[in-house]
């Protein structure tokens, strides 16, 4: 078996895919997409939010189905190729805001009360996902949602697995009292966890980045 690379994937590795297929994942169509998107909405425990960060969004399929639940929804990907399709299928939705961005290099201020990292954090490096685990935890409200949800089967392409992205974020905010768990969910190939930020939680607050 082919070893996994180390550092986290280049915007250009997602340009290419992108290039190649406009739906390399099959987002719009894909059955196991449609059940996974559903069960994502499900585990939320609220029915609005006020201010929501999607990392990587990719071309807004679910960022579409999100966007009636939330005041402000931020939605950012690395990638500029899949973002344009994201605006035109969103481009009846005001309270949504597309960006390109690649976390944890930049991230926005502020702070929210969601924040959905969905099919995202195995493309990091295991200093990338530190950094952007921490950003994350203390961008969020307190009593604020952290949701990830990962396909688990090992990709040789990845840095990381889904399960290593997760167990990453439940062993750090128990360490640091800092994430409390609500919800987990394991389907065959992916599994869902729900994190709240903790109002007792000490500030981590790193310095941040929105160039």
């Amino acid at each position: 078996m082919m070893s996994s690379p180390k550092d986290s994937l280049p915007t250009g590795y997602f340009d290419k895919m992108y290039q190649e297929n406009t739906d390399p994942w099959n987002f719009a169509t894909s059955d196991y997409e449609r059940k996974k998107y559903a069960a994502t909405l499900a585990a939320l425990p609220r029915a609005h939010y006020e201010r929501v960060f999607e990392i990587g969004c990719s071309i807004g399929v679910l960022t579409g189905q999100l966007a009636p639940r939330c005041q402000h929804l931020l939605s950012v990907d690395g990638s500029a190729i899949p973002l344009a399709q994201a605006s035109s299928r969103l481009q009846s939705y005001e309270n949504v805001t597309l960006k390109q961005m690649k976390v944890p290099d930049t991230f926005p201020e502020g702070s929210f009360d969601l924040i959905l990292v969905s099919e995202v954090g195995y493309y990091w490096s295991w200093e990338d996902l530190a950094k952007a685990r921490q950003l994350i935890i203390s961008g969020l409200r307190p009593g604020g949602h952290l949701l990830l949800v990962h396909w688990t089967p090992y990709v040789a392409d990845y840095p990381l697995t889904g399960d290593e992205v997760h167990e990453a974020f439940i062993h750090f905010g128990k360490e640091t009292n800092t994430l409390t768990a609500l919800t987990h969910q394991r389907a065959d190939t992916y599994r869902l966890d729900l994190f709240e930020r903790s109002t007792r939680a000490a500030d981590i607050r790193p310095q941040r980045s929105d160039r």
